[in-house]
């Protein structure tokens, strides 16, 4: 019978389950969820590819193999994110007395594998900007980080004017300080370009440009378990074919293309007289129960082995081009005077830019908010990754949270001591723009908020003192860049350690007991 299949209503408990937990996790300003929450981000596919989690990736391979690609329905924030469109499309086209009818199309499959080909070598040879565009985990994370986590925090600071003006202080405002003109961009091509095609084709994402959605494909068109069509009660209404949103069903044939089924199970829910079942079918095993293929098909399968040879001749074909494209921009960088800050935990700047995808996470969950995503600043080539900007805030001296949350592990988890060790940057002093020489005036704000002492105030002119840099005990955290009151450049600015170096802990003043045995008077 027609109705809401039990399947379907697991795979929507499902994706309920790990979607509501990682917006929340992106768009929480308040410590709400503990940070343990961020192992449902090491399940996404492409960070476990390219941090080497090698146990998360093959796990989430044999699912694709055993029951299909169930991941891209339940585990996948972008695919939910996808399916909440659809269902708002679809409210409104009932609304206007409109239905939402898919239909089977062709899968590109000359497209899809070119583009998987492409982001693995490029990923491989060092030049991450592919996977940084189609990730879909990333698409999802700049999305939530730039457009949905302001929408938030702007409707607590409405919320928090209106009860304050009726003597209600539940809640507090929140400044927005994390959002870059590239952030904000980034967020909104993303959303842009998954209303658009989800809107024109549903699914057509997943199943032609994600390089996630191609790589389980390879294996879930090979599933043990898959919906097959029972020919026999099969009335060819035609229902399942209109109700897939990954086109995948041709219901005149008779045929499911499984590398393309993302088990929404919608088409169970439709079939009226229950010809599809979702069963133990193995797809090496499995049978042809169409008629034989006519000429046309023959010439169909030779294309597509013809695909499959120019799509290898590309790959081969751009092996030694990649390389060179990265040697390009690694001697543009070397031209820059002042490379970015990156986070601690990164151990290197080269090696940040070849394992970030630019999701923004760390950018949430930095509680002093230091960390910015980059424009064109730095280069194409750090183009949204995260660096510490030192305008407003700085980094705090045993916190290791953006290590701890990082899914690629572009930033590498760290211990307290660690980073409290690491020199991300070393801070350089200019006497010249400094107020003690500009304006004859004490300070010493950079000093009073150096924790490792590297910033000290030396004798200067009379009895005015004036900041001495030690760079074996700086650490690069910016407490001094970010509270120097010279305006607009800075008179002591963070100059950034291209490889991270470690540095000993400042020696603390010995505190000596004195015992007191009167008053003193």
């Amino acid at each position: 019978m027609k109705g809401f299949h039990p399947l379907k209503g697991v795979r929507v408990l499902l994706a309920l389950l790990f979607f509501i937990p990682i917006l929340i996790f992106f768009v929480d300003f308040t410590g709400l969820l503990p940070d343990r929450a961020h192992v449902l981000l090491h399940l996404q596919v492409m960070p476990a590819l390219l941090g080497s989690m090698w146990v998360v990736l093959i796990a989430q391979l044999l699912i694709a193999l055993v029951v299909g690609r169930l991941y891209c329905s339940t585990v996948c924030p972008a695919g939910i994110l996808q399916d909440i469109i659809n269902r708002i499309y679809c409210i409104g086209k009932k609304k206007s007395k409109g239905t939402r009818r898919f239909k089977y199309r062709k899968p590109l499959n000359r497209l899809r594998y070119v583009i998987l080909a492409l982001t693995l070598v490029s990923a491989f040879a060092g030049v991450l900007n592919l996977a940084l565009l189609l990730d879909p985990y990333s698409n999802f994370g700049r999305i939530a980080t730039n457009l949905l986590r302001p929408v938030v925090m702007w409707t607590n600071n409405g919320a928090a004017e209106m009860l304050m003006s009726m003597d209600n202080y539940a809640l507090y405002q929140v400044t927005i300080s994390t959002v870059t003109t590239a952030g904000l961009i980034s967020g909104l091509v993303a959303l842009a370009l998954f209303i658009g095609l989800t809107v024109w084709r549903g699914r057509i994402f997943c199943n032609s440009i994600c390089p996630v959605g191609a790589l389980l494909s390879l294996f879930s068109r090979y599933s043990f378990f898959r919906i097959s069509v029972n020919e026999a009660s099969c009335i060819h209404c035609g229902l399942c074919e209109k109700s897939c949103k990954a086109e995948a069903i041709d219901s005149k044939n008779m045929r499911i293309d499984m590398s393309r089924c993302v088990d929404c199970f919608n088409c169970l829910s439709s079939c009226s007289n229950g010809s599809l079942q979702y069963t133990f079918n193995p797809g090496f095993l499995k049978k042809e129960t169409a008629a034989p293929a006519p000429k046309a098909e023959a010439e169909k399968q030779q294309n597509s082995r013809r695909t499959f040879l120019a799509t290898g001749a590309t790959v081969v074909a751009s092996l030694p081009v990649l390389p060179a494209f990265a040697e390009g921009k690694q001697k543009r960088k070397r031209r820059k005077k002042w490379p970015p800050v990156t986070p601690p935990g990164s151990l290197s700047i080269e090696r940040f830019k070849d394992l970030c995808t630019g999701c923004h996470l760390c950018v949430t969950q930095c509680p002093s908010q230091v960390l910015r995503p980059a424009g064109m600043e730095y280069g194409f080539d750090y183009l949204l990754k995260p660096h510490m900007s030192y305008d407003n805030s700085y980094c705090n001296y045993e916190c290791t949270v953006c290590a701890d949350v990082c899914p690629t592990h572009a930033l590498k988890p760290i211990s307290v001591e660690e980073k409290t060790t690491t020199q991300v940057g070393v801070a350089h002093f200019f006497i010249n723009r400094c107020i003690v020489q500009t304006e004859n005036t004490d300070c010493g704000a950079c000093s009073e908020h150096c924790p490792t002492q590297a910033v000290k105030m030396v004798p200067y002119k009379g009895t005015l003192t004036i900041p001495e840099v030690n760079p074996d005990l700086c650490v690069g955290c910016g407490g001094c860049e970010s509270i120097c009151p010279v305006r607009p450049m800075r008179a002591i600015i963070i100059k950034a350690n291209e490889v991270h170096r470690h540095v000993e802990k400042p020696k603390q003043e010995e505190v000596k007991d004195i015992e007191v045995t009167d008053f003193g008077f």
